[in-house]
C-alpha cells in the first residue's frame, strides 16, 4: 500500500510537529515533551517491521475472506473487501490517535502495524487517514479531488492493464 522508505512513510501520519494538524483539531492534546525527538529504526529493522506487519495483514485478510465464503456470504457485491477496509480504517483511526499522543516514540508501532500491517490487510486505511487530516485541515476541495482522482485514476489503471494483456495474449 504505502511501502516507501520509512521518510517518505512518516507522511501520511500527522505528528505533533505537524502545526496545521494541531490547529485543526486533530490533536487534540498538547504533544509531549519529547515529540521532536525521532528514534527512527534503521532501514534494516523498519523494513523488516514493515515485511512482518505486510505478511500478518495479508494473512488476515485472506482469512476474512474465507470466513465471508464459508459463511455463505459470497455474492456479486464484494462484502469481505467492504468489510475488510472499514475495520482497517477504524484501526487506522485508532493508530493515528495513539501516534498522536506518544510521538516518536511510536515510530516502531507505526511501521509494523500502520505501514506493514494494515497495509497489508487494507486497500483503503492510508487513503481514509490521509482524507481525513486533508478535511480536518479544512482542505475540503483537494480531499475530495483526491478522493475521485484516487478511485478514478485506480479504475483506469485497472482496466488499461486488462487491455495490455489482452493485446498481449
Amino acid at each position: 500500500m504505502f511501502a516507501a522508505p520509512p521518510a517518505a512513510a512518516s507522511q501520511a501520519f500527522p505528528t505533533c510537529r505537524d502545526a496545521a494538524a494541531a490547529r485543526s483539531g486533530l490533536l487534540r492534546r498538547a504533544c509531549s515533551p519529547n515529540a521532536g525527538r525521532v528514534n527512527s529504526p534503521t532501514f534494516l529493522s523498519a523494513s523488516l517491521l514493515v515485511a512482518l506487519g505486510g505478511g500478518i495483514g495479508a494473512w488476515l485478510r485472506y482469512v476474512a475472506g474465507l470466513a465471508f465464503v464459508g459463511a455463505g456470504i459470497s455474492s456479486r457485491f464484494p462484502w469481505a473487501t467492504l468489510s475488510v477496509n472499514v475495520a482497517g480504517s477504524l484501526a487506522m483511526g485508532l493508530l493515528a490517535g495513539w501516534l498522536i499522543r506518544h510521538g516518536a516514540q511510536g515510530e516502531g508501532w507505526r511501521l509494523l502495524l500502520g505501514v506493514g500491517l494494515l497495509g497489508g490487510f487494507t486497500t483503503f486505511s492510508a487513503i481514509s487517514l490521509e482524507l481525513a487530516t486533508m478535511i480536518q485541515r479544512g482542505l475540503l476541495a483537494s480531499a475530495f479531488a483526491y478522493a475521485a482522482l484516487s478511485m478514478l485514476a485506480a479504475l483506469a489503471a485497472l482496466f488499461a492493464g486488462l487491455a495490455m494483456t489482452r493485446v498481449v495474449a
